[in-house]
């Protein structure tokens, strides 16, 4: 079970891996800091093998990372047939409708705007932790 961060702010991915582990997720968390490496790892691209980069069973995603953004990376892996049943979450701190609408509409599971309180963080992270890796079945 892995958990994948795409966020292009080093702090956000370290309270994220923080908030995850406070919630006693043991397992493996990984990240990478923009779409182009996001999508890299996802299809085994470059720096990443199937062997170094193991297909994660949640994706975190933030909408605003340079070179290729949440909105683009996210329409390319549920254009692709090897990954549009991934389970993505958007967590960004953006709350305009129109991001909110266009991530749906772009296949997004779940859209979550960014806690700016560290303690906020922790309860959002037990919800989807709850949700996506303790209630719901996901495809192998």
């Amino acid at each position: 079970m892995l958990i994948l961060i795409a966020d292009d702010d080093a702090d956000d991915r370290m309270f994220l891996e923080q908030a995850l582990r406070q919630n006693g997720y043991t397992h493996e968390v990984r990240s990478v800091e923009n779409g182009e490496e996001l999508l890299d790892y996802l299809n085994g691209r470059g720096a990443y093998t199937a062997q170094s980069a193991p297909r994660p069973t949640l994706l975190i995603l933030d909408l605003n990372m340079p070179r290729m953004n949440g909105f683009q990376a996210l329409g390319l892996i549920k254009e692709n047939p090897n990954l549009r049943r991934l389970p993505v979450v958007v967590m960004s701190t953006s709350s305009a409708d129109e991001d909110v609408v266009r991530s749906y509409n772009l296949g997004v599971n779940s859209f979550v705007i960014k806690p700016f309180n560290y303690n906020r963080l922790v309860e959002v992270i037990a919800a989807l932790k709850a949700y996506w890796l303790e209630t719901v079945r996901l495809p192998q």
